[in-house]
C-alpha cells in the first residue's frame, strides 16, 4: 500500500498539479532559506563594509567595497586568539566531564538497571520543562559558594564545567541508544569473565561512536553558544568566552569590525555542522541494531 500525501500520484501526473505543486514548493524553499540564511548573509557582509555604508539607511545588499581587512583589525584590536583559545578550553572540559558522566549514568540506567531507574529517569527528562533561566540564580549561588566544600568557583573553569556535566537531553540520547543494544552481546561478554565497566569500554562504547559524536557536538556548540551565564561567572577580562569578551569590548570599537569579530566566533560552529551533519543526523535517528 502506498502512503496517502497530501498530493496524490494522480493530481502529480497532470500539468496544473506539477505547476501548482513545484510553485508552493518553490516558494516555501525560498522563504525559509530567507529566513534561516538572511540573519547570516547580513553578518558576513556587514563585516566586509565599511563603517559609513554599515550605518547607512537603507542598508545595500551586496558591499560597494570589500574590506578583508575588517577581520583583521577585529583579531587585534578584541585580542580574538586569546578568547578563542579561553572557548575552547571550556568547550573540551565540558565535553570530557559529559562524555564521562552521561555515558555512566545512561549505561546504568539502560544496562544496569538500578532501583527505582525509570523514576531517576522521569525526574531527569522533568528538568528539561524547566526554562534554563529559572535556574540561573540557584547555580549562581552554588558556584559562589559551594556547599560543603565551601569554595567560590568565580572565575574558574569549574563555573562552566560543572552546570554542564549532567544533561538531561544527552543521558535520554545516549540510553536510547544503548536500549537498542542487544541483551545477547552483554550476555556473552559476561560470560566470558568481562566486568560491567570492561562491557562497556570494549563493546557498547565501540558500537556507539554515532551516538557519542552527537553528544560531542551537542556538548561543545552548548558552551560554545552560551553567553548569559560565562557573563556571570567569568567577570575577569582574561578569563572569558569569545561572545562575552566581544560584547564586554565592543564599546568605542566601529560596527564593522564588531560584526567582523562576531562573523569570526561563527565559523568554528558552522565548521563541524558542516563536517559532522551526516554524523548528527544518523547519530539522532541510530535507534537499533539489526542482529
Amino acid at each position: 500500500m502506498r502512503p496517502r500525501t497530501l498530493i496524490s500520484p494522480a493530481q502529480l501526473g497532470r500539468r496544473r498539479g506539477r505547476i501548482v505543486y513545484w510553485t508552493v514548493f518553490g516558494v516555501t524553499m525560498a522563504l525559509f532559506t530567507l529566513v534561516f540564511l538572511g540573519p547570516l548573509y547580513w553578518m558576513v557582509t556587514g563585516g566586509l563594509k565599511t563603517t559609513a555604508e554599515i550605518v547607512q539607511s537603507p542598508p545595500t545588499l551586496v558591499p560597494s567595497s570589500v574590506h578583508p581587512e575588517n577581520h583583521r583589525s577585529a583579531w587585534q584590536v578584541m585580542d580574538l586568539a586569546r578568547l578563542l583559545f579561553n572557548t575552547l578550553y571550556y568547550a573540551f572540559g565540558a565535553l570530557a566531564f559529559q562524555l564521562v558522566l552521561d555515558v555512566a549514568a545512561a549505561y546504568s540506567l539502560s544496562k544496569l538497571r538500578p532501583l527505582f531507574g525509570n523514576v531517576i529517569l522521569g525526574m531527569m527528562l522533568a528538568t528539561l520543562m524547566i526554562p534554563a533561566t529559572v535556574l540561573v540564580v540557584p547555580q549562581y549561588l552554588t558556584v559562589l559558594d559551594v556547599p560543603i566544600f565551601e569554595r567560590n568557583l568565580l572565575n574558574s573553569p569549574w563555573a562552566i564545567w560543572l552546570p554542564s556535566v549532567t544533561n538531561a537531553f544527552n543521558i535520554f540520547l545516549l540510553k536510547r541508544f544503548f536500549d537498542s543494544i542487544p541483551q545477547e552481546l552483554l550476555d556473552a561478554a559476561s560470560i566470558d569473565g568481562a566486568s560491567s565497566l570492561r562491557t562497556l569500554r570494549s563493546i557498547v562504547l565501540p558500537i556507539s561512536r554515532p551516538i557519542l559524536g552527537v553528544v560531542s557536538i551537542f556538548a561543545v556548540v552548548g558552551v560554545w553558544k552560551d553567553f548569559l551565564w560565562p557573563m556571570l561567572t567569568l567577570p575577569d577580562p582574561a578569563k572569558q568566552t569569545l561572545n562575552v569578551g566581544i560584547y564586554s569590548l565592543s564599546n568605542g570599537v566601529p560596527q564593522n569590525q564588531l560584526i567582523a569579530a562576531l562573523t569570526i566566533a561563527s565559523v568554528p560552529t558552522l565548521i563541524i555542522f558542516l563536517l559532522f551533519q551526516r554524523n548528527i543526523m544518523s547519530g539522532l535517528t541510530a535507534g537499533g541494531l539489526k542482529g
